[in-house]
C-alpha cells in the first residue's frame, strides 16, 4: 500500500502546505489535472482538523494553490476507505471480488436516489473512488450501482 506510492516533489510539498495551514496530518496527495483538483487523504479521525472551524484550513489551501481540494480519511479497511471516499451519507454496502485471473472488483451499491450524489458532476465521484481504489488496493475498477 503506502509503501508502494511515489510522491512527487510538487506533492510532497502540497502535503507540506496542507499540514502547516490545517495541523492535520496528509497521508497522501493527488495531483488530478484531469478533473482540475487536489485530493487529500488523511489520517483517520483528523478530518474535522483537515477542514477546520467553519471550513477555514480547506479554504485558505484551496486559496493559496488555486484549485479545489477534496479530503478523503484514510482506513486500512478498503471497504471503509471506499466509503469515505465516495462521500455520501447513506451507502447500503460495499462489495470487493477478485475475479479468476487475480483481479479485484468493487461494487458500490447505494439507493436510485443517491446515485447521482455518488458519481459526482461529470463522474467525478466516482474517478475518484476508482484511483484511490487501484493506488491503495489495487482495485481494477468500482461500480456504482443501485439497489
Amino acid at each position: 500500500m503506502m509503501e508502494k506510492i511515489k510522491l512527487t516533489s510538487e506533492e510532497l510539498g502540497l502535503i507540506s502546505l496542507f499540514q502547516r495551514i490545517s495541523g492535520a496530518t496528509s497521508k497522501d496527495c493527488i495531483i488530478d489535472n484531469k478533473m482540475n483538483r487536489i485530493i487529500f487523504v488523511v489520517n483517520k479521525g483528523e478530518m474535522g482538523l483537515a477542514i477546520g472551524r467553519g471550513g477555514h484550513a480547506i479554504k485558505t489551501v484551496e486559496k493559496l494553490i488555486g484549485k479545489p481540494v477534496e479530503l478523503v480519511e484514510y482506513s486500512e479497511d478498503p471497504k471503509e476507505f471506499l466509503s469515505n471516499a465516495i462521500n455520501i451519507k447513506r451507502i447500503n454496502d460495499v462489495r470487493l471480488t477478485e475475479k479468476l485471473d487475480g483481479t479485484k472488483i468493487g461494487v458500490i451499491v447505494v439507493d436510485q436516489k443517491d446515485k447521482g450524489a455518488a458519481v459526482g458532476k461529470g463522474g467525478k465521484n466516482a474517478e475518484k473512488v476508482r484511483l484511490l481504489a487501484k493506488r491503495y488496493f489495487q482495485i481494477e475498477n468500482i461500480h456504482i450501482i443501485t439497489q
